[in-house]
């Protein structure tokens, strides 16, 4: 049975970081983990029998933006509709912002498809490592 959760209270940061290593969302570690959930106005988090098996945020104003981002789920839990779940969540604790962004890693674009999120034509990064960025395909160059 999955326990579904919106509070840091006892989170293990270090679990966390676990999570996102598997799932994989890249290496990021517990103290940075611990920083940008705090400051996210939306987060959940699963667990299965004590185990943390997803999480996920979203950075909102209150009134015009909000960003999901961070939506991981081990790999064991992939196509379950966990990760539906996830953003299905985060999306309706954003409801009533004027819009809605979503950071996909590439080649998952389809499966937020489904769940109504449409290509931004017009957005824009600056990443700090840009080259990497740039060979992992989250960024373009320019023609």
């Amino acid at each position: 049975m999955l326990h579904w959760t919106n509070t840091t209270t006892h989170l293990d940061w270090s679990e966390l970081e676990a999570l996102y290593r598997v799932a994989p969302l890249g290496n990021k570690n517990a103290a940075d983990l611990q920083t940008v959930f705090a400051n996210s106005r939306f987060k959940w988090f699963v667990r299965e029998e004590g185990r943390l098996v997803a999480a996920g945020r979203a950075l909102a104003d209150g009134a015009d933006c909000a960003y999901i981002c961070d939506v991981a789920v081990v790999p064991t839990h992939q196509g379950t509709g966990l990760g539906k779940e996830m953003v299905s969540r985060l999306a309706a604790d954003s409801k009533g912002h004027k819009k809605i962004i979503l950071y996909s890693v590439p080649g998952k674009e389809g499966f937020y498809r489904k769940l109504g999120f449409l290509r931004l034509l017009t957005a824009m990064a600056i990443f700090q490592d840009r080259d990497a960025a740039i060979q992992r395909g989250h960024l373009g160059e320019e023609p």
